[in-house]
């Protein structure tokens, strides 16, 4: 009997040959609006095997007005966000703490997320095959510069203010909260997040990220082993140097943008942690030919595969090629004998 899409993730985390690699299609609410007969299709044609569990929440969200949209949001810890694009997310032009010890209590800790109706969330996973992820996603490092500001912020971590140290562990402990709550439902799988890197390092001195970021990540992954779940990370730009942090901390999967560092680069890695995607969409997915996805999806099959360790992942975003994301899909199902 063939394995479900469960049974599917699991064996690729846990490297045991599965039949294919597990699919997963991410989409930005821009494909929807410009290429919504060409999303409808893809999704259609792949199924994806992993799907995150809505929040379910008894308390409605503090958020204001639509992330996508022109105009401005207010995300549920209290940040502005003004947008000129429909379909992607704006930016944050005036930051809510610009003094420490004056703004720190405008900041909205979103509480109403730990009212997730626990009794849905696992009756969502009892109706599904599909391998699930938590309806939470930590965001240290991104949160706090929404807060402050990116430069501010970036000063704040070298000069290392009692009150944004302060303002850090409630944030941190806040979200271990949320995902201790989330461990104890019947979701496969918990996630987190930041974007750590440029286009060629590391945003931050690594040094500065073991010290600062890493014991907070090592929380929510023992949260998540403690609980016997996998977690998996998502991260943009050029993550090599915390690779061997990541794999030490034990994460089972981690989501990062391949074609900037280099596969060859992250082959030392392979059989040790899953690659969660991606195929480059900064150039392939809005660029490229569709012999260009096709060797792009064998070089990290030949250079990442290990008896599992690949998930078939991409993002369909602002310019990416319809025909370019359906291939992607349509050459791992290749690879695979489909």
């Amino acid at each position: 009997m063939a394995a479900t899409p469960r049974e599917l993730v699991l064996q690729t985390l846990n490297f045991e040959g599965p039949a294919r690699a597990p699919r997963q299609l991410w989409w930005l609410p821009w494909a929807e609006i410009y290429h919504p007969a060409e999303l409808a299709e893809i999704r259609a044609a792949f199924p994806t095997d992993i799907e995150g569990a809505p929040g379910f929440l008894r308390e409605p969200a503090f958020a204001k007005g639509d992330s996508c949209e022109p105009g401005v949001f207010i995300d549920d810890w209290g940040a502005e966000f003004v947008n000129i694009q429909r379909g992607v997310v704006g930016e944050v032009k005036n930051p809510l703490i610009r003094d420490w010890a004056a703004d720190v209590e405008r900041v909205h800790v979103p509480r109403e997320w730990l009212s997730v109706d626990t009794d849905k969330v696992n009756e969502f996973c009892a109706d599904s095959d599909k391998f699930i992820m938590a309806g939470c996603c930590p965001r240290p490092f991104e949160q706090m510069q929404f807060l402050r500001g990116t430069a501010d912020f970036y000063l704040d971590l070298l000069m290392q203010p009692p009150e944004m140290a302060a303002f850090l562990a409630v944030m941190h402990n806040f979200y271990c909260d949320q995902m201790e709550l989330w461990a104890k439902t019947d979701v496969d799988a918990l996630m987190f997040m930041d974007d750590w890197g440029s286009q060629q390092s590391l945003l931050i001195d690594p040094a500065l990220w073991r010290d600062v970021f890493k014991p907070l990540y090592r929380d929510y992954i023992q949260i998540a082993h403690g609980a016997g779940k996998k977690i998996f990370m998502h991260s943009d730009g050029h993550t090599l140097d915390i690779y061997p942090d990541l794999v030490e901390l034990g994460l089972d999967a981690f989501n990062s943008q391949l074609f900037c560092m280099g596969v060859d680069k992250l082959e030392p890695f392979a059989g040790k942690i899953t690659f969660w995607g991606e195929i480059d969409r900064q150039h392939l997915l809005p660029e490229g030919s569709a012999g260009d996805i096709r060797q792009a999806v064998e070089q990290v099959y030949q250079t990442l595969w290990k008896n599992g360790g690949c998930i078939a992942q991409c993002e369909f975003g602002a310019a990416a090629n319809p025909g370019n994301v359906r291939e992607v899909f349509a050459h791992w199902d290749r690879l695979a004998g489909l």
